[in-house]
């Protein structure tokens, strides 16, 4: 687990820097919306010794539909060389991760898997895709790797979000609430 102090915790929160928990508004009630219940969640995540913050704001939706409406992501990777690489590879493994949390699901029958392409297995769509904020926590530590890290936190993020919404703990990938 992390310590109470050092990197992951200046991703998630730090009153000096622009960070996922100050700039998502953590401390500010989330606004209400009219398409359904409402959520917040957060979690933190360390690999290639980059650390990521991602606050995921979602909305459960008539028949149990999760829609996550803005991510706020904030990552420690030592010295950004290249900003705008940062950013993309940290929006583009949200995304990847995203898919996988609402959809990522393969079925089988008789032992072979019923998906054949991607018209019968759902993906993420630019229409499905959620306001996202990157934000570059500054640092003199050396550069670390920016390829996965933003992949593996919006599961947790989101299933944090629904619990805030519904109550309900999602344990189980992927997410879904029955109808």
């Amino acid at each position: 687990m992390f310590s109470a102090r050092g990197r992951p915790v200046a991703c998630l929160r730090c009153p000096d820097r622009r960070v996922a928990a100050e700039k998502a508004g953590w401390d500010q009630p989330l606004a209400a919306g009219s398409g359904g219940k409402r959520g917040r969640g957060v979690a933190v995540h360390e690999s290639f010794n980059s650390y990521v913050a991602q606050v995921a704001e979602m909305t459960v939706r008539k028949g149990g539909q999760i829609r996550v409406d803005r991510v706020v992501i904030a990552v420690d990777c030592g010295i950004a060389v290249n900003p705008d690489v940062v950013r993309a590879q940290m929006e583009g493994g949200m995304g990847f991760g995203l898919s996988a949390a609402l959809w990522g699901e393969a079925t089988l029958m008789d032992g072979l898997v019923q998906q054949s392409n991607f018209d019968d297995y759902q993906m993420l769509r630019l229409d499905r895709m959620p306001q996202v904020e990157v934000h570059i926590v500054p640092s003199a530590e050396p550069p670390t790797g920016v390829g996965e890290p933003a992949t593996p936190v919006i599961a947790p993020a989101v299933a944090n979000a629904v619990f805030a919404a519904t109550s309900r703990r999602l344990r189980q990938l992927p997410l879904k609430l029955a109808c």
